[in-house]
């Protein structure tokens, strides 16, 4: 059994993929921040970044109370699908401003996003591709921010 069957067929294991994949987006922007300069940027990271920790200490408390807490449970919200020319984790470099590592962030979320959806289909029918629903839908508000903040501070108004 490969790691996406097991992630489709128990709690655990959809659990245990998540945790895996948050973990390894934060260590991304870990990288980041120990590598950019630019205050403004550092803190764009930062901020990603304690999101990601608390994604992955929510999974993390599901695991071990073996159910996802209903009460966080919001459904999806729509995202703008911004295309940005940015940037695979080992892009960003020590002269990355605000906007790049806006650009950075935005893109780790979408690969998350990515990652609960592709799951979700992988799994369908299975008892686990409701819980990556959940995910991917709780990981487009994230996403949304991102985008607006984007929005508001890079995109010249029409």
């Amino acid at each position: 059994m490969n790691k996406s069957e097991n992630a489709c067929l128990t709690f655990d294991g959809a659990c245990d993929a998540a945790i895996d994949v948050e973990g390894r987006i934060y260590q991304h922007f870990l990288q980041a921040i120990r590598l950019v300069r630019d205050e403004a940027a550092v803190a764009i990271l930062r901020d990603a970044a304690i999101d990601r920790l608390q994604i992955k200490h929510k999974l993390e408390g599901a695991a071990l109370k073996g159910e996802i807490d209903q009460q966080s449970v919001q459904g999806r919200v729509p995202t703008m699908e911004l295309l940005l020319n940015c940037c695979d984790p080992s892009q960003i470099d020590a002269k990355a401003d605000n906007r790049k590592a806006l650009a950075f962030a935005i893109q780790l979320s979408k690969d998350a996003l990515k990652f609960y959806r592709d799951m979700a289909e992988e799994c369908s029918g299975a008892p686990m591709s409701e819980l990556f629903t959940v995910l991917g839908d709780d990981q487009t508000r994230i996403l949304q921010q991102l985008e607006y903040t984007y929005e508001e501070h890079f995109l010249p108004e029409n």
